[in-house]
This record gives C-alpha cells, sequence and structure tokens, in this order.
C-alpha cells in the first residue's frame, strides 16, 4: 500500500475517535506557530512572534518573514513536544494551514508539514487559515456546536458567515474592498503610530473621544457588506489637509472617531444577521477580535437581539497553530480527506 492509500485508511480509523493527536503548523505571515492538540483540547501551543523584525520596516516584509520562519520551525515544533509531553512517535496526524497568507511564509509550514508527515507515515491535512479562526471559538467553548453566525475580521479578511456545519457556510456579508484589519494598520500609519497598527490605533483612542465626523459606508443599504477605502480615505485626507492648512490634529480624538466607525459597522451588521437568521449564538475571529471595543460593543449588541456572544481569549485571536489543529480535528469529523504530497500553498485562498 502506497503512502496516501495508508493514510486514507489511517484516517477513516480516527474518525471513529476523539483522543488522536495532531500536531499543528501554522506560518501564514510573521509568526511561526506550533501547536499539539486532541479532540478541541490544547496540549501545547508554541509561537515564535516577528514583530520586532518588522516593526523597524513599519509592516511585514514577506522575504524576512520567509526566512525566519526557516529558522524558528525547527526549534519551536521541540518546544511543541515538549511541552504536551509527547514525541513524534505519539503523532496521529500532522495539520498545516496552507492558505491564505504570504506566499513564502506559507511554503515553509507546508513544506515541514508535509515532510514530516510523510517520514512519519501518519495523515497530512490541509487547513484554511479563516477556518483556522474560526475555530479558536471550539477551544474556549468546547460545547459549541452549529447554527452561529460568525463575525470574522482580520488583516486580510472580513465577513459575517452563518455557519451551519464545518463545510456548510454561508456569506452573508464581506468586504467589497479592504479589510478592516488592514484599514486599521494604514490609518495607524497616517496618524505616526508604530506597527502593528490595530493595537495602537486602540490604545491610542482610549486617550481620546470620537469628535471627528467620519463616514460609515452602504448605510440604509438592505445587505450586510462593508467597505473600508472611503473611511481610510477620509482619515488620510483630514489628516493631509490639516497639514496644508498647518493645522493640528489631535491624533487620540482622530484614532477614537476612526475606530467607532471601523468596529461600529461590524456590530450594527453582526447584529442585523442575528434578526435575519433568527440563530441566537455569535463567534468572534481573527485578529481584530482582540479589540476591546468591538467585544463589548458585540456583547451589548448580542444582549439587545437576544443572543449569545461567545467571545474567544485575546490571545486566541491573533494567529496561532492551536486553532488549526483544532480545525483539522473538525475538518476529520465532517469527512475531509487526506491531503496528497503535491499539496501546494494557496496565497488567495
Amino acid at each position: 500500500m502506497d503512502y496516501y492509500s495508508d493514510c486514507v485508511e489511517k484516517l477513516e480509523n480516527l474518525r471513529k475517535r476523539d483522543d488522536y493527536t495532531v500536531l499543528a503548523f501554522e506560518s501564514s505571515c510573521d509568526e511561526t506557530a506550533v501547536a499539539v492538540t486532541r479532540g478541541r483540547k490544547v496540549l501545547s501551543s508554541v509561537i515564535s512572534s516577528q514583530i520586532e523584525i518588522h516593526k523597524r520596516f513599519g509592516g511585514v516584509v514577506p522575504e524576512i518573514a520567509s526566512r525566519n520562519h526557516i529558522l524558528a520551525i525547527g526549534k519551536i515544533t521541540d518546544e511543541a513536544l515538549a511541552e504536551a509531553g509527547i514525541t513524534l512517535k505519539d503523532v496521529d496526524v500532522v495539520a498545516v494551514t496552507y492558505g491564505a497568507g504570504l506566499l513564502g511564509a506559507l511554503l515553509v509550514g507546508v513544506s515541514y508539514a508535509k515532510s514530516l508527515a510523510y517520514s512519519l507515515g501518519v495523515p497530512l491535512v490541509a487547513v484554511n487559515h479563516i477556518k483556522g479562526h474560526m475555530a479558536a471559538n471550539y477551544i474556549s467553548a468546547p460545547e459549541l456546536e452549529p447554527p452561529y453566525i460568525c463575525l470574522l475580521a482580520s488583516g486580510g479578511h472580513t465577513y459575517i458567515l452563518e455557519v451551519n456545519a464545518t463545510d456548510d457556510m454561508t456569506v452573508l456579508g464581506e468586504t467589497q474592498d479592504d479589510a478592516v484589519g488592514e484599514a486599521f494598520d494604514k490609518v495607524a500609519r497616517v496618524l505616526g503610530l508604530p506597527y502593528p497598527g490595530g493595537p495602537e490605533i486602540e490604545k491610542k483612542a482610549k486617550e481620546g473621544k470620537a469628535v471627528y465626523a467620519l463616514p460609515r459606508a452602504y448605510k440604509g443599504e438592505k445587505h450586510l457588506n462593508f467597505s473600508y477605502s472611503g473611511l481610510k480615505t477620509a482619515v488620510i485626507n483630514l489628516v493631509s489637509n490639516a497639514k496644508a492648512r498647518g493645522q493640528e490634529i489631535d491624533a487620540a480624538d482622530l484614532a477614537a472617531s476612526f475606530q467607532k466607525e471601523a468596529v461600529g459597522v461590524l456590530i450594527d451588521h453582526t447584529a442585523e444577521a442575528v434578526r435575519r437568521t433568527g440563530i441566537k449564538t455569535v463567534t468572534l475571529a481573527g485578529g481584530v477580535g482582540a479589540n476591546t471595543a468591538l467585544r463589548e460593543g458585540l456583547v451589548k449588541a448580542g444582549e439587545a437581539a437576544g443572543a449569545r456572544v461567545l467571545l474567544p481569549p485575546k490571545k486566541l485571536c491573533t494567529d496561532n497553530a492551536a486553532m488549526i489543529g483544532v480545525c483539522a480535528y473538525e475538518e476529520i469529523r465532517a469527512g475531509a480527506m487526506p491531503a496528497k504530497l503535491d499539496l501546494d500553498a494557496d496565497p488567495a485562498l
């Protein structure tokens, strides 16, 4: 029997259990992450962050990110195994993010995971990064089962999803241009705040008041889509015009004004999704899900709509491999087949 056929048989046997061990890898951007999971339980989670490296450039430099993934991945794999109290012989499944993300960064994780799965003779499960973020909710709320509404807000994606099953999701709303996290980063640069921009905007906003009038796209529209290019451009123009006139902009007030509109539309559209679908459970996912104003506003709106709002810990909102391992478990439950050894990174997934 060849490697793939053997893995198909092994995965079919694993579907009957929930106590098998997954070694998971995440390298889609600037964090190298490795975790060991069992069902929805996290046995270990190790992250090597590159924030301090990329901070000097004002953002992630793809080539530098890829090189640092190569340097870190072997070391933190050993750390994750040791923290979980297992060895490679105990691994039943290898899981890896294969998209979306930076091509070179993804390739490091995919190549490492493929070679490791083959050498161990265990199934390889390819995980969609977006679905990985959603699966973080299963870690903090292991009782969670579909149907539920998921607000996914990150640096590269902004969606409202109706989740009826792991393999049955409907997009209720999505950004038509910039993702919300991308807008946070761009506005932070305009305000002279360091990378990463999202946490810096939130920090600065706490010092100010939302006194600047900024636009909100699609007011009065019946759909639940988003647009952040106009809001971002309004901030850029406001700052540019003020400089041309020799006027000063209060960075704290502008940060507060931007944040109010940026997260406000996320909250309002999610509450409307609850009303339209009648689904009374809401989850939050993605890096912007760590924003306190969004978290507090979503809970308040959920209570008003009679919905239960589940918030994963902030550390599970940002990139990590624990969510990838748990997502692989959910995919296996749903009938996913092993990935073949010709698996390639898909940055636009």
